[in-house]
């Protein structure tokens, strides 16, 4: 009876072990099922391509100040970077606020503007400075269904030349953002 009990727990931690493993099999390839570009590249990496030619045109604008209200740095770029999948448009569409139509030679555009502005404050790795060069606009959600959990994601990016920042430093992003309408 003990062998049989032994062969019989063998065998259904064995079943339980191989559903497990395919199921989840399935749910990190589901992502890339769809056509195109899935979301995920790696397990927390997303896919990012650059908005030069493409129905995305992001500008940044970062203004940098100290504690007191004095001009450190302006920095602007005109590319950026930004996630070729459905969710980037369902974020522009509903997150990103009022949409304004603009036409730039003959294209028609929906255009975004949205600013972020905020002091830094230093983590425990770095009490004083912080090194900054990627700016992104992200969104934070549940990925489970393409086995990915809770994670925040870039929706948006754009690389700028590496700037320190200081105790009580503010750091104002404009982001302009220009989705071709039709496209």
């Amino acid at each position: 009876m003990i062998v049989y009990m032994k062969k019989f727990t063998i065998a259904l931690l064995s079943a339980i072990f191989v559903i497990l493993i395919s199921c989840s099999i399935q749910s990190i390839s589901a992502d890339h099922l769809e056509p195109g570009s899935g979301l995920f590249i790696t397990e927390s990496e997303t896919s990012i391509v650059t908005s030069n030619n493409t129905n995305y045109q992001i500008h940044l604008q970062l203004v940098i100040r100290n504690g007191d209200g004095q001009l450190i740095s302006v920095l602007e770029n005109n590319v950026g970077g930004y996630i070729p999948h459905k969710i980037t448009d369902d974020i522009f569409d509903t997150a990103m606020g009022e949409k304004e139509i603009i036409t730039i030679d003959n294209i028609k555009y929906e255009k975004v503007q949205w600013t972020n502005s905020g002091g830094y404050t230093p983590d425990e790795r770095n009490k004083k400075t912080k090194e900054y060069s990627i700016w992104k606009i992200g969104s934070c959600a549940d990925f489970s269904v393409i086995g990915h959990g809770t994670q925040c994601i870039s929706i948006f990016q754009v690389l700028l030349p590496t700037i320190t920042l200081e105790l009580g430093d503010v750091a104002t992003q404009d982001w302009t953002i220009l989705r071709e309408l039709g496209a």
